[in-house]
């Protein structure tokens, strides 16, 4: 077995019930009031974090699950950061097919914004980077499945309950186009998972839209953009009209995920539905 470090981080919460907000696939731009099919990216955003603050008072982790920006750019970082700030100082960032890992370790105020592992009241979160530079799919490899394992290792024998996020999706969600971009060694990755019980959930991104499934008790959930949504069972690309949202989970200390998905209401956003595509 692989001995690989990383650093672990520490939160200490009032109460044994973890409040997470996941926010996803944001696609900030270099500029602020930079478009995505149409849709202005840091208006979406702001429009979700108020739902956020009306709905969820305490949020006690931010996870932002990849794609946060459109192209890699600094700036989109370095406003991305303000925004999650507005709900959590305790929010952890992961990269996506779009995003640049050296500009978001530049712009972290919190070198640990990417770590692999947080610890917080009984639980285990692990952040795997699923990124291929320069490919619009997903992998683990080696490394990060070897990351996995060692985690999973020290939490049974901690007894910590897991919830593993990555970007891109580890299974097949019925959109032909998106399907082609799932994580490739999605098989090794689910034969690590399968000798650890505890895993509770994996939850992504990448696939703007609501997934929420079972696999062997474990809970697989994927979320709305925080922008442009993608249609469900489409075989080429097409976006949705549905509007921007984010996830909420409440991880209990007998292993327990409450989750469900909330949207934005009442504000108005272009999308242009009609597009072919956007990569």
């Amino acid at each position: 077995m692989s001995t690989t470090p990383h650093n672990i981080q520490f939160i200490d919460i009032p109460g044994d019930v973890v409040r997470v907000v996941q926010l996803t696939d944001t696609h900030l731009c270099k500029v602020r009031g930079g478009t995505l099919l149409g849709m202005d990216t840091d208006h979406s955003l702001q429009a979700v974090l108020d739902l956020v603050k009306t709905e969820r008072p305490q949020v006690h982790l931010l996870l932002g699950t990849g794609d946060l920006s459109d192209g890699g750019a600094r700036p989109a970082y370095d406003r991305l950061q303000r925004y999650f700030d507005q709900l959590s100082p305790n929010n952890y960032w992961l990269p996506g097919n779009h995003d640049s890992r050296e500009a978001m370790v530049a712009a972290a105020s919190n070198p640990d914004r990417l770590c692999k592992e947080i610890r917080i009241a009984g639980w285990q979160v692990l952040l795997l980077d699923s990124q291929v530079p320069g490919q619009v799919g997903g992998e683990l490899g080696a490394s990060e499945l070897a990351v996995l394992e060692d985690a999973l290792q020290a939490a049974q024998e901690r007894g910590l309950h897991t919830l593993v996020c990555l970007h891109h999706q580890p299974v097949a969600i019925g959109c032909v186009w998106l399907d082609e971009q799932m994580v490739a060694d999605a098989g090794a990755f689910f034969a690590v998972l399968d000798r650890y019980p505890a895993v509770r959930g994996v939850l992504w991104g990448h696939v703007h839209q609501e997934i929420d499934r079972q696999r062997n008790g474990v809970r697989l959930l994927a979320s709305p953009s925080t922008c442009v949504q993608f249609a469900a069972g489409c075989e080429n690309f097409k976006a949705d009209d549905q509007p921007p949202g984010y996830r909420w989970l409440e991880l209990h200390s007998d292993g327990r995920i409450e989750t469900a998905v909330s949207r934005v209401r009442n504000v108005q956003f272009n999308v242009e539905l009609d597009s072919g595509g956007y990569l």
